[in-house]
């Protein structure tokens, strides 16, 4: 096993030194002089912005949460820059044979001689005589010139850099901003009149850390009170980090203000920063945490398990002390960070699962390998007579960049069919 991890480690690594040494050679060595300034600069970036993603990604495992900070922005943020670049370099791939061949005016193609047709009016050679060589006509050759070449190795690597900067600083801004409402209806069969238009605020992978703090927290609790929901639901990835290090930044969590109060699950991100003491923490703040437990409120019953990633700590999911003896007649709402438990919900009799976890792949192509994992990565879905309802999540895990995924909260109405 130890050897398929070593194998697997040095084999992302091979794959990150190929994709830098490519960008390297595109975007360094083929718009710049050998010793001049850029390229000197270039050859520096493309071996320390590595260096700082390498750091940024093992930091959190053994640095101190002051020093990880310093590595994380880089780091993570050139990771991005890197995905991106890469995209675009490689559109650039396709673009450069045509912007090679593009006409030139008259007067920039260079002219290289050719013999000129025999004249009909031109006297003969005298016999024994030798003949003298045809006239040389110029005409434009259709080779690339080296300078055209350079100017258009430059153009591509200006718009490849352009292009991943824009994108990278628009989700960057996207993260940073906050999170914005959602607003999805879920009609359930078995709610009763009473508890129609029931307005749950589902808040998941919110990532406190290096990057993401106490301002992060208090954006989303304000949002959330602003939406003055009956039920706040923190469905886990609360945090990356432990309480010495993460506690203040989660302490506006103490202001979260609903009628029928605010509730917590763990995460996968709770165990690897450890969730006992995460969980006692949110308590204090006026939390409740769920542990594979059950309330009873009016209208419906709230349940909530422990992460998968518990397992490995003998803390994992318990779907039959949470759902076991309940009441089937009356409605369940489940609180399950991973969307994979979605069928232990249905053998359950859950009517709607809701769920985290994905960030809805976060950076654009991500969803299409979030989707290989999970049964579903964002939105709502039904799977037999259980319906799961997946959020984006609030914050950001790695890179505090969005594409194609934007952050949300999202306000869960619960409509009646009998109202």
């Amino acid at each position: 096993m130890i050897v398929l991890v070593v194998i697997g480690v040095l084999a992302v690594l091979a794959v990150l030194a190929l994709a830098h040494w490519y960008l390297w050679r595109r975007l360094v060595r083929d718009v710049s002089a050998p010793g001049g300034r850029w390229r000197r600069a270039g050859t520096v970036l493309a071996v320390v912005l590595p260096l700082l993603s390498l750091g940024a990604l093992v930091g959190g495992r053994g640095l101190p949460m002051s020093v990880e900070r310093w590595l994380a922005w880089p780091g993570y943020l050139w990771l991005a820059v890197l995905l991106y670049l890469l995209m675009a370099v490689a559109v650039g791939e396709a673009l450069r044979p045509l912007l090679l061949r593009l006409p030139r005016p008259r007067a920039e193609a260079p002219l290289e001689p050719v013999a000129a047709p025999a004249s009909a009016s031109a006297p003969a050679a005298a016999d024994g005589d030798a003949a003298e060589p045809a006239a040389a006509a110029p005409v434009p050759t259709t080779a690339p010139s080296p300078g055209r070449r350079l100017f258009v190795a430059r153009t591509l690597a200006i718009g490849a850099s352009g292009a991943a900067a824009a994108v990278v600083g628009t989700g960057t801004y996207g993260v940073l901003r906050g999170p914005r409402l959602k607003q999805v209806t879920v009609p359930l069969a078995k709610l009763p009149a009473r508890a129609h238009g029931y307005r749950i605020a589902v808040v998941s992978d919110i990532h406190l850390g290096p990057i993401l703090g106490r301002e992060h927290t208090r954006r989303i609790v304000d949002t959330i009170n602003g939406a003055q929901p009956d039920l706040i639901a923190i469905v886990g990835d609360l945090v990356d980090g432990s309480v010495a290090e993460l506690g203040r930044a989660a302490e506006p969590l103490a202001q979260l203000r609903a009628r029928d109060g605010a509730y917590f699950v763990t995460g996968n991100h709770e165990y690897f920063s450890g969730a006992a003491p995460w969980v006692d923490f949110v308590r204090e703040l006026g939390v409740h945490p769920l542990q594979n437990a059950r309330v009873e409120l009016a209208g419906f019953d709230l349940a909530g398990v422990n992460d998968i990633a518990g397992r490995t700590e003998g803390d994992g999911p318990d779907f039959d002390k949470a759902l076991g003896d309940r009441d089937r007649a009356r409605t369940s709402v489940l609180l399950s960070h991973q969307p994979v438990t979605i069928h232990d919900a249905v053998r359950h009799g859950v009517d709607l699962q809701l769920s985290g976890h994905t960030h809805g792949g976060q950076l654009w192509p991500g969803n299409y390998l979030a989707e290989l994992a999970n049964p579903t990565v964002a939105g709502l879905e039904r799977y037999g007579d259980t319906q799961l309802y997946v959020t984006r999540g609030a914050g950001a895990w790695g890179p505090p960049v969005r594409v194609g995924a934007p952050s949300d909260i999202t306000i869960v109405t619960l409509a009646s069919l009998q109202a």
